[in-house]
């Protein structure tokens, strides 16, 4: 099934939006990968559950990982949910972090039991892999030293070793690490951004230096750094006004940049249009000007994602 919309080759503007969930209507906390094997590009997804009548907080959990793919990254087939070996059991599954290293790839998602009314309870990160980003194997839940903790991500630092960053709950709902040599073995290695709560943390080099962009509920929060270990705030958020694009007139959440070499990317964030339930994921174009990050969610770019350029995503080999 096709949800974008079709791909005018005479106009290379990005599609708003980029992709409407076909099922439940509620695309939450994007993340776009390119696997070399197929050629495709392939979206991973909260799949919120925008259209059941579900009160309170029920419809944000009992939520499975949405799957679609496309040969360009424009325009996008639902295939499915990401199938693992315990996916199947109406729990709670949110903010997935895929990455390939060494020809294998690696999810990082949370998972809460059951569904829940509200915000409160035990939540953990688990660690699955696959060869083919369709079956997903088990490898362990991650321990973090909190009992509620959320949305991983992942890069690799200077000296080689992988430091991943997530928001943990329990502690002021600031952003704390944990270090790994390889990727299944996690120590937990300390705070990092603690200035106010914050969620969903995707953190990528772009123009030089390291970034970490985070969900503020007012706008993307942005932190700069040049080490992965200090971190400096930006005095201004992103996507904190309306946007004028077709479903982008509210608030920017729950980023993914998609570098497109040193000096672009491509920001994926989702969006709740006319502030109701439903949300849609959009695609605005990254760059960094007199030292700041920029994002003009209303501009007209020529947005055709290109492999070769993501090739070193997250500071790994592919």
């Amino acid at each position: 099934m096709t949800t974008g919309p079709a791909s005018n080759p005479d106009d290379l503007r990005a599609p708003a939006p980029l992709f409407t969930d076909p099922v439940f209507d509620g695309p939450t906390d994007p993340t776009v990968v390119h696997d070399p094997a197929t050629g495709l590009w392939h979206l991973f997804y909260t799949q919120r559950r925008a259209n059941q009548p579900d009160a309170g907080a029920a419809w944000v959990h009992g939520t499975d990982i949405g799957h679609a793919t496309s040969p360009d990254g424009r325009e996008w087939t639902y295939v499915g949910t990401a199938a693992g070996p315990d996916c199947d059991n109406r729990d709670t599954w949110w903010a997935p972090e895929v990455l390939r290293h060494e020809g294998r790839w690696h999810m990082y998602v949370t998972y809460l039991e059951g569904v829940r009314e509200d915000w409160t309870g035990p939540a953990e990160i688990r660690h699955y892999t696959s060869e083919d980003l369709d079956t997903w194997k088990y490898e362990s839940t991650l321990d973090l030293d909190s009992e509620r903790v959320i949305d991983a991500t992942v890069h690799r630092l200077p000296d080689g070793r992988w430091r991943m960053w997530f928001k943990d709950e329990r502690r002021g709902s600031h952003v704390y690490t944990a270090d790994s040599d390889d990727l299944f073995t996690w120590a937990p290695a300390g705070p990092a951004v603690t200035g106010q709560a914050q969620e969903g943390p995707t953190v990528f080099a772009l123009g030089g230096v390291y970034w970490m962009v985070t969900d503020g509920w007012s706008g993307l929060l942005v932190h700069r750094s040049t080490d992965l270990e200090h971190w400096h705030r930006q005095p201004v958020p992103l996507l904190a006004g309306p946007g004028r694009r077709a479903f982008d007139e509210a608030l920017g959440h729950h980023a993914m940049a998609l570098t497109q070499g040193p000096d672009e990317a491509f920001l994926y964030y989702f969006t709740h249009p006319g502030g109701g339930r439903r949300s849609t994921v959009q695609v605005a174009r990254l760059h960094v000007r007199e030292g700041w990050l920029r994002c003009d969610r209303d501009e007209h770019f020529d947005y055709l994602p290109d492999p070769a350029k993501t090739a070193a995503l997250r500071g790994g080999a592919s």
